[in-house]
């Protein structure tokens, strides 16, 4: 069983212990020592890293059969060589600034839910520490009055500065605390003490005060599993979110000449005028499709099936339908429309007194040239076809002959 230094002093950063086993595990080399201060994930927090002697330490496994935490380490060498050997003193060091930020959101998430709990009734179901964020997964939905009033509570606890203590105890003694919630083990169990505001079980590093997590911001929320799920940030992280927010808001605010207050009326403006535009834009195209109808239908190819406008096109596929489309409004008109772009889009439509179905068409190139789509006899469009335009042209033409 491996000694855990973290359990007593999580801000313990360095220290010196015996190798007691190293070897292989799925491809991986793992070295156990008889002490650590080394956190291997567990309960919602991430493992740490550090170094081992000259290794780094990667990734930490709790192996639970036999109470040993094993260190995946990089060997400095292909065929091993440089790994310590069983009964080999070694000086471990954590990566400090993780560590750290683990504690200050660990912390801060046992302040938040215990804020809930008290305030609202609900329940903490789950906790997972990200690399970027956190979050908790509430029993219930919470409103907004109660999301802000857990926050304000949680802060106003951290700002107390309060101690934050450790103790151990057994089964039956925990049996008559007021813990948080029931824990899920049994035995001698581990407890954290936020000052009096929660009691808990956990195996978790924590920080010394409630200080330490400075401050907590609620990031956003969704409903999730018939419950709610909350994203938050402690500490660093929380001032990280911070600046990111400020410098955008900073750039939004000079590209659109606007106050910070002004910013969300500024957008809205914006979006406003840009779906006028849109609308405006999709007018003016309709109306340049009917003049390019008249001009591609006056150079129309004159067969036993009608006139066929058979064109490259610089547009895209919006562009291409519509002028396909204005086309076939003639009596005895149809169109095979293909982009100038790699790869191509292509169109097909005609009139309702032409004898073939575009959708036919549509689906001898795709067969021949790649790509895909889809449509109705009178028009049908596809894209992805790897063919240049007068390759598609051609086959477009033999297959309507063949229609």
């Amino acid at each position: 069983m491996t000694d855990r230094l973290y359990y007593t002093d999580p801000y313990c950063r360095e220290f010196d212990a015996t190798v007691t086993r190293v070897g292989p595990r799925d491809g991986r080399t793992l070295v156990t020592l008889d002490r650590t201060s080394f956190y291997p994930t567990s309960g919602g927090q991430p493992f740490d890293t550090g170094t081992l002697g000259g290794l780094r330490v990667v990734e930490v496994v709790d192996d639970e059969d036999d109470g040993t935490i094993a260190h995946v380490v990089e060997p400095l060498a292909a065929d091993g060589a440089g790994l310590p050997q069983v009964g080999d003193r070694v000086h471990g060091a954590i990566d400090w600034p993780r560590r750290f930020d683990h504690m200050q959101q660990h912390s801060g998430q046992h302040l938040l839910s215990a804020a809930f709990d008290r305030l609202s009734g609900i329940r903490t179901v789950s906790f997972h520490l990200g690399a970027g964020a956190s979050t908790i997964d509430l029993a219930r939905e919470a409103s907004t009055g109660e999301i802000e009033a857990a926050e304000r509570e949680a802060n106003s606890v951290i700002w107390d500065d309060r101690p934050v203590t450790i103790r151990f105890v057994d089964e039956e003694q925990a049996a008559g605390l007021p813990l948080r919630k029931q824990s899920a083990r049994g035995g001698h169990l581990r407890l954290i003490d936020m000052g009096g505001f929660d009691l808990s079980a956990c195996g978790g590093t924590h920080v010394a005060r409630t200080g330490a997590v400075g401050v907590m911001v609620v990031a956003g929320w969704e409903r999730f599993k018939g419950g709610q799920r909350i994203e938050f940030l402690c500490g660093e992280r929380a001032l990280m979110r911070f600046r990111s927010l400020r410098d955008s808001t900073a750039e939004g605010m000079r590209l659109l000449s606007v106050a910070a207050a002004e910013l969300p009326g500024a957008i809205e403006r914006l979006q406003s005028e840009l779906r006028d535009h849109r609308r405006a834009a999709a007018a003016l195209q309709i109306e340049l499709a009917a003049y390019r109808a008249e001009a591609f239908a006056a150079a129309a190819e004159v067969s036993d099936r009608g006139r066929l406008v058979a064109q490259a096109v610089d547009a895209d596929a919006a562009a291409l339908k519509s002028l396909a489309a204005a086309i076939a409004r003639k009596p005895g008109h149809a169109a095979v429309l293909v982009s100038t772009s790699s790869p191509a889009l292509v169109v097909v439509a005609r009139s309702e007194d032409v004898p073939f179905q575009a959708n036919a068409v549509l689906s001898a190139l795709t067969a021949q040239f790649g790509g895909r789509g889809g449509g109705r006899p009178e028009l049908a469009q596809g894209g992805g076809l790897n063919a240049g335009p007068d390759a598609i042209l051609d086959a477009a033409r033999r297959a309507i002959r063949s229609a």
